[in-house]
């Protein structure tokens, strides 16, 4: 039997069919809602406003899970390698020993970046913010590869994943007045990327499997996360038939705003806060319970996840044995430390579910790693791509019509044009 809800407005009444999820989700539709009853709905941010349907991700944020197309977060961050999860995201099945196989290899055809695309890049200043020069490297790619040249979608695809870390890197080795490494295929996808970030002429970089390992657990626990800002960007650029590479990098920019992707970059930079101002976490752990003091401790608590960030649980470990592995002795990292028992002991913040989150644990990971502040938001960008590809993928088999959101006006109402000489 079909379930319904009944809206009435005045003495008219109307009803709208309930739609259930694979895992009980429950929506109302209200495609027709304009056309039958004159009415649109305010929805702010969106948050209560189902825009599509979608078989990629399950986010329950009160029960703490976390599902790639089926899979537990925590299974597939114990077992499967970043790219095994690349091919479920994009393809929908985890893939056979073959098809992972070729899916490896043709990455790794494909990892060299076009040398003209080294002419733009040498044109932003070596202080350039790496995010600002990865989305506009990723949309120079759709002037690139066109017509002819622009292959499938399915090249389109392989060519955003091999090409996206070298240019990553670029920024980095600039920053740094080094020259750029080129890609190592004999390297597992992760190992690369940190070859190319951190090996020297002089000092080849000796891949550390922890810190190996480490990075793949961090790009799977970013590969996606339902209808965020970012992936919903993605979709909606992609939905005016934008071409992937230009989707991609709206993406990227919606993802380079501190509410979003620069979370475990703001978590660093209130260490180094702390740490500044003498180091006593006390004082900022009470700060934090004052809500008249101003102060906020970044990394704690999820505006999604009620209970715990399952991403959290798994990369804190991951944490823990980067450090252990690294011998590294900051005082920032202490700092954190001494934060995260707190938060984990304190009543104030148990009560509250104000735990660590998975961009606190990022960012001490990426700190030891020696990657730079401002690379981490990139970092994510890394991790998060093949979940971009997967909803721009399903966006556009959905053939779903291009988004077009509503407004109710709040301005002036008609008025007549007062000429200059008349205006006082």
């Amino acid at each position: 039997m079909s379930e319904f809800a009944e809206l009435s407005l005045g003495d008219k009444k109307y009803q709208f069919p309930v739609i259930t999820g694979s895992e009980d989700e429950k929506a109302i539709d209200i495609a027709k809602l304009r056309d039958e009853t004159g009415h649109i709905t305010i929805d702010s941010g969106y948050k209560n406003t189902g825009a599509t349907k979608s078989a990629i991700t399950f986010l329950d944020g009160e029960l703490g899970i976390l599902r790639y197309r089926g899979y537990s977060i925590e299974e597939l961050a114990e077992k499967a390698s970043f790219l095994e999860v690349a091919y479920l995201l994009i393809y929908g099945e985890l893939p056979t020993a073959q098809q992972y196989a070729e899916f490896e290899n043709e990455i790794k055809m494909h990892t060299i970046v076009n040398e003209d695309m080294r002419k733009i890049f040498e044109g932003f200043p070596v202080n350039a913010h790496p995010m600002g020069v990865l989305s506009a490297m990723v949309c120079a790619m759709s002037a690139f590869y066109t017509g002819e040249k622009s292959g499938s979608d399915e090249l389109n695809i392989i060519r955003l994943m091999a090409k996206m870390p070298s240019m990553a890197t670029w920024s980095y080795k600039k920053s740094q007045g080094h020259p750029v490494n080129y890609p190592n295929n004999s390297l597992d996808y992760c190992s690369n990327f940190l070859n190319m970030m951190f090996a020297l002429p002089v000092a080849p970089y000796q891949v550390n499997p922890v810190v190996s390992a480490a990075l793949n657990k961090l790009l799977i626990l970013h590969a996606d996360h339902e209808q965020n800002c970012s992936t919903s960007t993605v979709r909606l650029v992609g939905s005016s038939h934008a071409s992937l590479y230009a989707s991609i990098s709206a993406g990227i920019n919606a993802l380079s705003g501190p509410l979003h992707g620069g979370a475990n970059q703001e978590v660093i930079e209130m260490l180094e806060d702390i740490k500044a101002d003498g180091g006593d976490t006390a004082k900022y752990i009470a700060m934090a319970k004052d809500k008249n003091s101003g102060f906020r401790l970044m990394g704690f608590g999820h505006r999604v996840y009620k209970n715990f960030d399952p991403r959290a649980r798994i990369i804190k470990k991951a944490a823990d044995d980067v450090l252990a592995a690294l011998g590294i002795n900051d005082p920032v990292l202490k700092i954190a430390s001494e934060l995260e028992a707190a938060a984990l002991s304190d009543e104030y913040f148990v009560a509250r579910k104000l735990y660590p989150n998975v961009d606190f644990y990022s960012g001490i990971i990426y700190r030891a790693l020696g990657i730079p502040t401002d690379m981490f938001t990139v970092m994510f960008a890394i991790g998060r791509l093949p979940g971009w590809i997967a909803q721009w993928k399903e966006m556009k088999a959905n053939k779903e019509p291009i988004g077009r959101p509503r407004q109710v006006y709040v301005g002036a109402t008609e008025r007549a044009y007062v000429s200059m000489a008349e205006r006082a």
